[in-house]
């Protein structure tokens, strides 16, 4: 009697492996990726779609309030190119010290509600007296 081959036992392994590592590459890639937008692109999307995003604009003098009851901020976020493009943002959790008012901002979160986007994060750029100055 012949001895059967573990050629086929093995490939099949093979495919099952990498059809599982494909699955973790697919999944994790998708399930963290997030858009990057200014104000005016996040405007004109539909808000069902932009459920997990990162936007980008400047903090407006016009209603930024300390959240009385807990750590936090409410803002609108006003588009770099069109300041008529604006945005509320709340974020709750600390707040950089170089956060104010003309402040360039990413915030990250999602739309929740009608034109209002919640912040799960908050970081500001830092100002320019924070750069290496170009020395000879």
């Amino acid at each position: 009697m012949a001895k059967k081959s573990g050629k086929g036992l093995y490939a099949t392994a093979l495919l099952f492996f990498l059809a599982g590592a494909g699955y973790l590459v697919f999944s994790g890639i998708s399930e963290s990726s997030v858009y990057f937008l200014n104000v005016s692109e996040a405007l004109s999307m539909p808000a069902g779609e932009l459920h997990s995003a990162r936007l980008f604009g400047t903090v407006r003098e016009d209603g930024l309030t300390r959240l009385d009851d807990r750590n936090g901020v409410r803002f609108q976020l006003e588009d770099k190119d069109n300041a008529e493009k604006t945005l509320w943002v709340e974020y709750e959790g600390p707040v950089p010290d170089t956060f104010k008012a003309g402040a360039e901002v990413i915030v990250e979160g999602g739309i929740r509600g009608e034109n209002a986007f919640k912040a799960v994060t908050l970081m500001t750029k830092c100002p320019s007296r924070y750069q290496k100055e170009n020395r000879i």
